[in-house]
C-alpha cells in the first residue's frame, strides 16, 4: 500500500485493478459502502458500478487515493457520498454482560473475531482487535451491545495511507481468516445433514461374491 499514484487503465487488467484498489481500502469490513466487505466494494469500483466516495472509514486519504489510483479529473467524488451511513473513529464494541443472553449472533459477524464468546455462554470484546463497524450491534438482539471511545491497533486513525499499510494488512489476514473458517463451519454442518446414499445392493452383493471367489 502506498500513497504514490498508481496507474491502473480504465478496462485493464480486472484482477489488478481489484486488488489496488483494495490496497487502498481500510479493511474495516464495515459494510457502510453497502458492499458484502472492501473486496467486494473494490470489484464494484473497478467495474464502474461504484463510486470511490463511499467508504467512511478510509476518510479522505482513501479517497484520494482512489482518486489518483484511478486518474479521476471529477473533484465533486472526493466528498462522501450523502446516503452513506456515519461512521465513529476510535471507538470499540463494549458487551453489557449481564444483559447478554449468549445467542451468539455476533460471532459469524465479526470481521476481526474480536467477540469470544460462545452459545449459552457470556460474550465478551477484545478491545484490541475491534475496529468498531457497529456489524456486532446490528446483529445483537437484545441491545447489549454499544460503542465506547478507545484507540486501539485496529481502528486508530490515520490520516495518510503510509501509516496505515500495517494496519490493513492486519485486518485483512484476520478478516480472510474469519472467512475461511466460518466458511468450512458452514460446509461441515451442510455435509452432516446432507442425506445418506444408500449403497447399490447389486453392485454390494457382486463385490462381495468376487472377494470370496479370489479367495478360493
Amino acid at each position: 500500500m502506498s500513497s504514490v499514484p498508481i496507474s491502473v487503465t480504465a478496462r485493464g487488467n480486472a484482477v489488478a485493478a481489484i486488488a489496488a484498489i483494495d490496497a487502498l481500502l481500510p479493511q474495516t469490513q464495515c459494510q457502510r459502502c453497502s458492499f458484502a466487505d472492501c473486496h467486494a466494494y473494490a470489484a464494484a469500483v473497478a467495474s464502474g458500478d461504484a463510486e470511490i466516495n463511499r467508504c467512511p472509514p478510509g476518510g479522505e486519504a482513501t479517497r484520494r487515493g482512489l482518486f489518483a489510483l484511478l486518474d479521476r479529473s471529477d473533484e465533486a467524488c472526493l466528498t462522501l457520498a450523502d446516503d452513506v451511513d456515519a461512521y465513529a473513529p476510535e471507538h470499540v464494541a463494549f458487551i453489557d454482560e449481564a444483559a447478554c443472553i449468549g445467542c451468539a449472533a455476533c460471532l459469524p459477524v465479526c470481521p476481526t473475531d474480536a467477540i469470544i464468546g460462545a452459545s449459552k455462554r457470556m460474550h465478551t470484546v477484545i478491545a484490541d482487535d475491534c475496529t468498531g463497524c457497529e456489524l456486532c450491534i446490528i446483529a445483537c438482539p437484545v441491545d447489549c451491545i454499544a460503542l465506547v471511545p478507545m484507540v486501539t491497533p485496529a481502528n486508530r486513525v490515520h490520516t495518510t495511507l503510509d501509516p496505515r499499510a500495517a494496519q490493513a494488512t492486519t485486518l485483512k489476514r484476520g478478516y480472510d481468516a474469519h472467512k475461511t473458517r466460518f466458511l468450512e463451519r458452514a460446509e461441515a454442518k451442510a455435509e452432516a445433514h446432507a442425506p445418506k446414499l444408500m449403497p447399490d445392493k447389486k453392485a454390494l452383493l457382486a463385490a462381495i461374491l468376487a472377494r470370496a471367489k479370489a479367495r478360493t
